[in-house]
């Protein structure tokens, strides 16, 4: 079995393109992934790539998925210390490398900056990663 910590823009694409994963996966993120996609896709709307009811199509999408949803002491002290060490400013993509450390064999983002700058701390997968059994 594969474990995948994936970001919001990942849970989206995912529920946006109907995939389904094979058995030998598993997905993991933190609780906030819920929130983040929110706010991505009433953004989506607002800038009139998508409509309300997509939105909302694709949040139910990503309220349902077989996902197990992380926020516990641990994962958040390390998203701590991971956004000190990187020096970010905010610790929200600091809880997808926590999660990817601690419950995943890799990190699917779709976010190429962020992929950049946990080079070396996580390992990263692409997308189509999930796709394959």
């Amino acid at each position: 079995m594969t474990r995948f910590a994936i970001d919001a823009l990942t849970a989206i694409r995912l529920v946006r393109e109907g995939v389904t994963l094979p058995d030998a996966h598993q997905l993991v993120a933190p609780k906030s992934l819920q929130t983040q996609a929110l706010s991505q896709l009433y953004r989506a709307v607002r800038r009139g790539e998508l409509n309300k009811e997509e939105a909302r199509a694709i949040l139910d999408g990503i309220t349902t998925m077989r996902i197990r949803l992380l926020g516990d002491r641990v994962s958040r002290a390390v998203a701590w210390r991971v956004a000190e060490q990187l020096g970010w400013d905010d610790t929200a993509n600091a809880e997808y490398v926590a999660v990817a450390q601690l419950q995943a064999d890799a990190l699917v983002t779709l976010d190429e900056q962020l992929a950049r700058q946990v080079e070396g701390i996580v390992v990263t997968a692409p997308f189509e990663a999930l796709l394959r059994a």
